[in-house]
């Protein structure tokens, strides 16, 4: 993943641009990156923040860093921002994308201008280069924004900052956010609306999909209407997303606690002394839940978190590591007792089974499990959320492989809760992982709980759906 944030001030924009990064520490833990337009120009920072967290390793910059206007990002992939010259002027830019196409695109520009590319993302070009080139292109960056809308296959919101200001520029489908702040003097642009709060910051809007502004100290122009189709990542609100967020106007915790008394509903009947969640964004579907369920929430895990980063990106052994160190258990809490846990999202499960492996040491009765969301049947295709090598590290597929002996048979059936394929994945999937009793959210529950219509959900990695535009909406953007 990876998030953004931008300032535009009728003063210093360093402080406001520095710890608005920060808030987005979560979304990524590869890159980070500060960029600022100063009386020389622009001067640009970049720091590997694997071993380190963001302030540390950018604190000692700020002296140098002078501006009123400045873009940052935290990246899980490639290095950002990145200075551009180019035809239509010099310009910084950062995204949050996932260029499925990026090889088409790649060699297409070899092709027209012969072109050569310097920054580098793991073996492959950097995907925010490849979409500075497909802006380059064009006669003005508002044409080039366009264009990068309308050639990039995956997702891409942006910030491109100009000599005139800041662009922001949301995917086209609406797939990652772009919330606006307001303060006398300046605004901001951001991932997460919980950076503009605490830095004096209002939120004055939410871009909608395919939406591009331009943003200076004195205010906003819109450069292009948004389009009336949007299928934000469902998941923002299940996971990744922070708690004191809200997307679309609708907050993280309060969507994550109506799961938890949706699973509560469905869950009647069954005998537990305690609920507890799953460490950090289990906690508040758990609190849901016991409070529909009148059962007494414990705290039986407890997450360390001063040094150890989000785990959910990596897919190395490294993941593992981590997240076993990080969680800590409260035996007092488990000893004897009937525990039920809720998770926000069983993806791999290898995290969820090696935490769990543990109780039996600590004297558990029974552990049952309850995930926030339908399982993940398919591989994000959108963002790089949780990247697969393969689909049978989905632990959903490698039980429907247990199952059907094909990992890829009736997956139709299998991601329809109302099915005895579904009810068999299930089962397998509990079984492997060895639990007591194991369910899942319903789509149907959790789409309510977001409080948005299906249709302007991404919901393809439970229902492997894509939702593309048509003919006529091709034609708006």
């Amino acid at each position: 993943m990876g998030g953004f944030f931008g300032v535009v001030s009728d003063s210093d924009c360093v402080d406001d641009l520095f710890y608005g990064i920060d808030y987005h520490s979560h979304l990524g833990n590869q890159r980070g990156g500060m960029m600022v337009q100063g009386d020389k120009g622009f001067t640009r920072v970049i720091h590997d923040i694997r071993h380190d967290q963001f302030r540390s390793k950018f604190e000692c910059e700020l002296e140098r860093l002078h501006g009123k206007i400045g873009i940052g990002s935290i990246s899980d992939f490639d290095d950002q921002p990145l200075t551009i010259a180019g035809r239509i002027g010099k310009f910084g830019i950062t995204t949050v994308a996932k260029v499925n196409n990026l090889t088409q695109l790649k060699e297409e520009a070899f092709a027209l201008a012969k072109a050569h590319f310097s920054e580098m993302a793991g073996d492959d070009v950097s995907p925010t280069e490849i979409i500075a080139s497909l802006i380059c292109q064009k006669e003005s960056f508002a044409e080039g924004i366009r264009n990068v809308q309308q050639r990039v296959e995956g997702s891409c919101s942006l910030l491109l900052l100009s000599e005139d200001g800041i662009y922001a520029a949301r995917d086209r489908m609406g797939r990652t956010p772009i919330v606006i702040g307001q303060k006398e003097g300046g605004y901001a642009a951001a991932f997460e609306s919980c950076a503009l709060h605490n830095l004096g910051y209002k939120v004055c809007r939410w871009l909608g999909p395919g939406e591009i502004i331009l943003m200076t100290s004195s205010g906003l122009k819109q450069i292009a209407a948004p389009v009336s189709h949007m299928r934000i990542c469902a998941f923002l609100w299940i996971y990744y997303g922070f708690p004191a967020s809200s997307y679309e106007n609708i907050n993280a915790e309060a969507v994550r606690y109506r799961c938890g008394e949706a699973l509560a509903v469905r869950d009647k009947g069954l005998q537990v002394d305690a609920v507890a969640g799953v460490p950090d964004s289990g906690t508040a579907h758990a609190l849901g839940y016991a409070v529909k369920a009148d059962i007494p929430y414990r705290r039986s895990y407890v997450k360390y978190t001063p040094t150890w980063p989000r785990s959910f990106i990596s897919v190395s052994k490294e993941r593992r590591h981590v997240a076993k160190m990080k969680l800590l258990p409260i035996s007092e809490f488990i000893k004897g007792q009937r525990l039920l846990f809720c998770e926000d999202s069983i993806v791999r499960g290898t995290q969820l089974k090696d935490t769990f492996a543990r109780l039996p040491e600590f004297g558990v009765k029974e552990v049952h499990v309850r995930s926030a969301c339908p399982p993940i049947l398919f591989s994000c295709k959108y963002l790089n959320f949780s990247p697969s090598r393969s689909s049978l590290e989905l632990v959903a597929r490698r039980a429907v492989q247990a199952i059907e002996g094909d990992e890829n048979k009736n997956l139709e059936q299998y991601a329809d809760s109302s099915t005895p394929q579904y009810a068999a994945m299930v089962e397998q999937i509990r079984k492997e992982m060895g639990f007591d009793s194991l369910k899942y959210q319903t789509l149907e529950d959790m789409i309510k709980a977001i409080g948005l219509a299906k249709k302007s959900l991404c919901t393809y990695c439970w229902d492997g759906k894509e939702d593309n535009l048509s003919a006529t909406e091709e034609n708006i953007l």
